[in-house]
């Protein structure tokens, strides 16, 4: 029997999430029951970050943790958002679980907004990378061996040219010096592809660019042709 205690946690499919799992996992108190990932409903893909549902699928498979997918509408209310994440943590309580990791670092406002919604649900907030270093984060990124790629780069803040782009040493030694290393204002996303825990590399190949709202490039991922695919085949990455 397993007797860490079991935790869900919110998955975007990034860099950030990817820490905060193998920081979870490196405690030794945590057992990680489910992933938490808010897709877009229509558009089939990860929301904000805009990858498709089967390298989600896929990334769940290679980490061996099952996904929760909150769908939601495209341009969803507050209170919808809120309604279906409350519905999928309220499955999570009656799992067990009684708290829900995040890989926020430091912006204030978010961490109380989540944690005011937990509350709500008898549910508390578990922080595993709050207030670390984002450059020292971003050097042991690469340095573990997580490997990713930027799918979404926000053209205010990085030249578009950036979306797509390996994250590794050469990625952070070219960002502009103020870019946060770990793009924790948004300035871009990534998709996790490998690293320690996984056991197999998300296989894909690098499809069009698209800019949408007039700033931000989306870099579209395409499954590996050679494997079965989860979903439709979708076309361009939408927000």
């Amino acid at each position: 029997m397993n007797s860490k205690e079991k935790i869900g946690l919110a998955w975007s499919g990034g860099k950030d999430s990817a820490l905060a799992l193998h920081a979870l996992r490196a405690s030794g108190r945590w057992h990680a029951l489910s992933l938490l990932t808010t897709v877009t409903e229509g558009c089939e893909r990860i929301s904000m970050h805009g990858v498709r549902v089967e390298l989600l699928e896929e990334q769940s498979q290679s980490l061996g943790i099952p996904v929760r997918q909150v769908r939601i509408p495209k341009d969803a209310s507050n209170s919808v958002y809120e309604a279906r994440m409350a519905k999928a943590l309220g499955e999570f309580k009656a799992q067990g679980v009684q708290s829900v990791a995040f890989g926020d670092i430091f912006l204030e406002d978010l961490r109380v907004y989540r944690e005011k919604n937990l509350a709500r649900l008898g549910l508390r907030g578990v922080f595993p990378l709050w207030k670390k270093d984002t450059p020292a984060l971003a050097r042991d990124f690469v340095r573990q061996g997580f490997k990713a790629v930027v799918v979404c780069a926000d053209t205010r803040a990085l030249d578009a040219a950036f979306a797509g782009a390996e994250i590794d040493e050469a990625f952070f030694a070219k960002l502009p010096a103020e870019v946060d290393p770990c793009g924790e204002n948004g300035e871009f996303h990534s998709f996790v592809y490998d690293g320690p825990g996984w056991s197999l590399p998300v296989r894909f190949t690098r499809g069009e660019r698209v800019v949408r709202e007039g700033r931000f490039c989306f870099q579209d991922l395409l499954p590996d042709p050679k494997k079965p695919t989860l979903a439709n085949d979708k076309a361009a990455p939408k927000s």
